[in-house]
């Protein structure tokens, strides 16, 4: 849109994550509206066009809705350090964007108001930069945050990554999670030749890598849980080493509206990483903002684009909210529980996916951020529990029977309204009740 942005970034060298490689066809719809479609070109990415689930040796393919879109629209695996390259050397390419390498220290605050932050160059020097918006998205580790908002960070689980070599998967161009025991592992295609398996490891103590800890747990405990196809390449990828962990957060968005400053990314939302949603809902949120901000010429009045701004928070929430919940509840199905309810909602769910028709494809648009409908989300959840239900009480209902119904039921309950409850009832269901989303931008005088 033209305007000036002075980009501050700690480190402009290509990352080396284990995060942010996959990108929900939602997303890659998003990166079109912005014109970003050509950033997930020449980095080898692979097409990812649905998801394989495995579980107790079956398996069951859910593809995304894709008919009524263009050839070019999929989601996209690669990685992540290429994607983050090209985007920078496409914000850098312009004549209004001052990209610089250095590491931002603090926020300037004047009687409430962000004015800009102080930060550090490379060669050390302490320096300021004044700016009317200043948008703060330092990530999952975010040490700005805390002046933006109310964190309520919860760590339910760690990632191990691997990277698998010249292996086929079961199901090309697919991610696949396996429904293993005590929770899912993942496989998803990064480049031509290279596969990422995430192991989800329950907790936040993990394996020592150093003292071998971690290779023998991979090899003894997850390995026979791989599906055969995969079991060698996987066995190999752990005697070569380089295993990485990352823990997985969550934290709900709870904003302290501030003028002169908004968060935004994981800094400001994080759901866990099962279901691939974190940059759809960044990207989504990106183009909320653009939006808003939009038909703004001027951005001195940081009350009043303050107030203007606020609607953000709504706007963005069918996404978000979406993803966020569905993550959420999604892993809770799919760890498993020694409690009889909790494993027959596990198969209950594996079951309904596996029926196809709606039944697959209106989970999988909600999944992959092409239907953000939270009710949606509602009604299918509590589609899988009932159908669990029905399975337990067909064709005879004992007593026992009945019993672990009621508690699936209370369990599906004790999963999913939490979740909303941190997402907020009235912004993900009701949005129109909320006056700032009616606000007009701040008139010019």
């Amino acid at each position: 849109d033209g305007r000036r942005v002075h980009v501050i970034e700690r480190d402009v060298t290509e990352p080396d994550r284990i995060v942010g490689e996959l990108l929900q066809p939602g997303g890659y719809l998003k990166l079109v509206e912005l014109g970003l479609e050509d950033c997930v070109e020449e980095i080898d990415a692979q097409q990812v066009l649905g998801y394989a689930l495995f579980k107790d040796g079956k398996s069951t393919r859910l593809s995304y809705p894709l008919e009524k879109f263009h050839a070019d629209v999929s989601g996209r695996s690669f990685h992540n350090g290429r994607f983050i390259q090209r985007m920078r050397e496409k914000a850098a390419s312009l004549p209004n964007v001052r990209l610089e390498q250095g590491t931002v220290t603090s926020l300037l605050e004047e009687n409430g108001t962000i004015k800009g932050v102080q930060y550090k160059t490379k060669d050390g020097q302490e320096l300021r930069a004044y700016a009317p918006l200043t948008i703060v998205c330092d990530g999952c580790f975010s040490n700005l945050r805390r002046s933006l908002c109310k964190p309520k960070v919860d760590v339910p689980s760690c990632f191990v990554g691997l990277v698998l070599e010249n292996c086929q998967l079961p199901f090309a161009n697919h991610g696949h999670v396996i429904l293993a025991d005590p929770s899912p592992i993942l496989f998803y295609p990064i480049s031509s030749t290279e596969v990422r398996c995430l192991v989800d490891v329950p907790g936040q103590k993990v394996p020592s890598i150093s003292n071998g800890e971690m290779a023998n747990y991979l090899k003894a405990m997850v390995a026979p849980q791989v599906p055969p196809e995969l079991h060698e390449a996987f066995v190999s990828a752990v005697e070569r080493g380089n295993i990485r962990t990352m823990p997985n957060r969550s934290m709900p968005a709870d904003p302290q509206p501030t003028p002169g400053a908004l968060l935004m990314g994981d800094a400001f939302n994080m759901r866990h990483p099962l279901t691939g949603g974190g940059m759809t809902v960044a990207l989504s949120d990106i183009v909320v903002l653009r939006n808003l901000l939009k038909p703004l010429h001027d951005f001195n009045d940081a009350a009043s684009l303050g107030r203007y701004l606020e609607s953000f928070y709504t706007l963005r929430k069918p996404v978000a909210s979406t993803i966020n919940t569905l993550a959420g509840a999604l892993y809770k199905v799919f760890s498993s529980s020694p409690d009889q309810a909790r494993k027959e909602m596990r198969q209950a769910c594996f079951d309904y996916l596996s029926l196809g028709g709606v039944f697959s494809t209106g989970p999988v648009a909600l999944l992959s951020g092409l239907n953000p409908r939270p009710l949606s989300l509602v009604l299918h959840f509590f589609a899988v529990a009932i159908y669990g239900v029905g399975r337990l009480l067909l064709p005879f209902p004992s007593p026992k029977r009945m019993w672990i119904g009621a508690r699936l039921i209370s369990g599906a309950s004790g999963i999913i309204f939490p979740i909303i409850k941190a997402e907020g009832v009235r912004q993900m269901f009701f949005p129109a009740t909320i006056p700032a989303v009616y606000r007009a931008p701040p008139v010019e005088d």
